[in-house]
């Protein structure tokens, strides 16, 4: 174990303990930062080079874990911290197969206990051959540690305003929390380690194969798939109208009552589960697809490729069900959370087809990026901000808005909100003040959304205004959410 591995190791202990018992926020990418550089010199010291991509899953774990740092809702932060982890296990074992790309994201796992072992053995080693310089460390450490007690004592004793700065720089730890933070100090030390034995000496994934199915004739293999195409053909040649403007000519003979939410509802998750189907179906069309030469290729090809496209087409009928249903109802977590489901689903087809054409050598890496970049993004853009914008700029255009839902949201919807009018605007954020004001999390753990929040909010009380929250919503005639006047409410969602 090279002794900056070590030290990397130790720092990302240290900093765990530290910073991570408050929450959060841009201290989940500070902790990271030791944990990589440990892997780094690791590797560095066994001979393994930066590979190309290699660097791509590195540098996309730590963006990552901007997510965090920048939005105050635990749903897309914990998406993105599980992405970031995943891809950072990438980055240690370089696979490129589908096997390997998969075991590959949890394989971090697997080192932890071959990790321990080689940790201890490396500190026994270091110690054995240099107690000399060891010991004038610790001193030295143990002295300077010493002296800024003390000292930082007199000074902030003596200055308020260097008391406060310091305080709001040094977490507060507490006795009480000892456990608390030994326990977080313990998994930064085994997931730094893990991944620094990893980076040494990576499992080659990619050894793991499993052989291909039996190919099966022409006949047998393309006839199945040609009677899908046409029914996805005719299922599709009805949507058209839908996609083209022809929804009221449709609606008009369907006898649905309240025709947008119920066409839309009726038919988007069959839509999805549709296109998952169809990636499970061209995943065994390719095992089992005939392999005798460049027309048995071409075969596979067309019939795919026509399977990939009309999927595409079932992927905009789906999405444009659920503009009618947002439109009707309003944009909520789970709403936001399928329709980029679908979306990424509809990339994915588009990478397939593109391997058909320049072929499938980069496709599993491909469809990896392609969901982190998507994870990446749905952060970024701040989904309960998006949620809170849609809903308020529905009930400016005479639209009901559902309050009870919306004061659930986190600080992130603040500025949306914060442009309601009263009462509404009160009963909105009230839950939201309540929840800033009893927090004291320091520095390190608030997120920008967070900080944003309170700079808006200030002091401000909301005081009587809240009394009659209760059901609060307006349309755009003032009837209450799920009344008769307006828009009724959709108990279908669940969130």
């Amino acid at each position: 174990m090279p002794a900056a591995t070590l030290w990397s190791v130790l720092a990302t202990a240290l900093l765990s303990a530290l910073l991570l018992g408050d929450g959060i926020g841009p201290n989940l990418l500070v902790v990271a930062v030791p944990a990589a550089l440990a892997a780094y010199f690791a590797a560095r010291a066994t001979g393994r080079r930066l590979r190309p991509w290699t660097a791509v899953w590195a540098v996309g774990g730590l963006a990552l874990l901007i997510v965090p740092a920048l939005r105050d809702a635990g749903w897309p932060a914990f998406l993105a911290v599980v992405s970031a982890v995943a891809l950072g296990s990438l980055a240690l074992h370089g696979s490129r197969s589908w096997l390997g790309m998969f075991l590959g994201s949890v394989g971090l796992l697997t080192s932890v206990a071959g990790s321990l072992g080689w940790g201890a053995h490396g500190v026994r080693d270091r110690m054995a051959g240099s107690r000399g310089r060891w010991g004038v460390v610790f001193r030295s450490t143990a002295v300077a540690i010493v002296l800024v007690v003390v000292f930082g004592a007199l000074f902030a004793s003596a200055d308020a305003a260097f008391a406060d700065v310091l305080g709001s720089l040094i977490p507060d730890v507490s006795l009480g929390e000892g456990p608390w933070r030994l326990f977080l100090g313990a998994i930064g030390l085994v997931g730094a380690l893990a991944a620094a034995y990893t980076a040494a000496a990576p499992v080659l994934w990619d050894k793991v194969t499993v052989r291909p199915g039996a190919a099966r004739g022409r006949l047998e293999w393309a006839l199945p798939l040609i009677v899908l195409n046409l029914l996805f053909a005719v299922f599709l040649a009805i949507q058209l109208t839908v996609l083209l403007g022809g929804y009221d000519k449709v609606m008009a003979g369907s006898g649905l009552s309240d025709q947008y939410a119920q066409y839309a509802r009726q038919g988007f998750w069959q839509l999805l589960w549709a296109t998952l189907l169809t990636l499970l179906v061209i995943a065994l069309a390719l095992r089992w697809a005939p392999r005798g030469g460049a027309r048995d290729r071409t075969l596979v090809r067309s019939v795919l490729g026509t399977l990939c496209l009309l999927t595409l087409v079932v992927v905009a009928s789906a999405l444009r069900r659920m503009d009618l249903y947002v439109y009707a109802y309003g944009l909520t977590r789970l709403r936001i959370s399928v329709a980029a489901v679908e979306l990424w689903l509809g990339v994915v087809l588009v990478l397939i087809m593109a391997a058909g054409v320049f072929g499938a050598k980069m496709l599993p890496r491909a469809v990896a990026a392609s969901a982190a970049v998507g994870v990446l993004a749905f952060g970024l853009v701040s989904p309960d901000g998006l949620i809170a914008e849609q809903n308020v700029q529905r009930y400016r255009d005479g639209h009901s808005i559902d309050i009870q839902y919306l004061r659930g949201l986190s600080a992130d919807a603040v500025p949306a909100l914060d442009t309601l009018p009263e009462p509404l605007r009160s009963c909105a954020l009230d839950e939201i003040q309540r929840t800033l004001r009893n927090s004291d999390t320091p520095w390190y753990a608030t997120s920008w959304g967070e900080a944003r929040a309170r700079d808006i909010l200030g002091d401000w009380d909301p005081g009587a205004r809240v009394r009659n929250c209760q059901g609060r919503g307006s349309g755009g005639e003032g009837s209450e959410r799920g009344g008769d006047g307006g828009d009724s409410y959709d108990p279908y969602d669940p969130y």
